[in-house]
């Protein structure tokens, strides 16, 4: 089974309750978004791997570590997804991006893929899959899919709030995944959307309705 982790850091806990208050406007929570998704990097990029390199300080001659190469590509769900790449790239500048657009039929509640574009390398690389929300699972289950039908194999999926449903249902149909999320919330409600959350944050990152 993958791991799943609650990041919990008490700068994380703080800027999301500012973007779950009803009243945060549009520019602050598109700025929210991105500092808590950069802090969430910190820990979802642990265990890259490392190897030794042989560097002149000022002082002397050292064998130090480096990253080793590991590419890595950010994958946001459209459209929410896309307001967690800036943060993260901020710690991973070198990182692709490639996109996954999903919509939730609301009839049904199930997703509907509609656009995938991805860098040609994807088999190598360390695949983030990021979205604000972790509600019902559908679309982070079809964006993961998607991703191993077009040979990735490494994958975390990275979202600000998860629902126990989504988690569950995730992990049943990808247990090979790790999961982070900033906060595990209560439940889902009969719209499917997790209590108490943050409202859609695709509306609320792009002043839509």
């Amino acid at each position: 089974m993958g791991k799943f982790q609650v990041i919990d850091h008490p700068l994380i806990q703080h800027k999301l309750t500012i973007i779950r208050d009803k009243d945060c406007g549009t520019k602050v929570f598109r700025e929210v978004v991105n500092e808590i998704a950069m802090l969430m990097a910190y820990e979802v990029s642990r265990d890259m791997p490392l190897e030794d390199v042989v560097i002149e300080t000022p002082i002397c001659e050292s064998t130090q570590k480096t990253l080793s190469g590991k590419k890595v590509a950010i994958v946001p769900i459209l459209r929410a997804g896309i307001g967690m790449v800036d943060g993260i790239l901020e710690l991973i500048p070198a990182a692709k991006v490639g996109h996954i657009g999903l919509y939730r039929d609301h009839d049904t509640l199930e997703p509907v893929e509609y656009f995938v574009k991805m860098p040609e390398d994807i088999d190598v690389r360390q695949l983030f899959v990021v979205d604000p929300m972790l509600a019902t699972g559908g679309s982070a289950i079809m964006a993961i899919d998607a991703l191993k039908k077009r040979g990735g194999s490494n994958i975390k999926f990275v979202c600000l709030v998860a629902a126990p449903e989504g988690v569950k249902a995730l992990q049943e149909a990808h247990p090979d995944i790790d999961i982070y999320t900033a906060a595990l919330d209560e439940k889902l409600d009969e719209n499917g959307y997790i209590v108490p959350g943050l409202g859609d944050a695709g509306d609320r990152l792009f002043g839509t309705k």
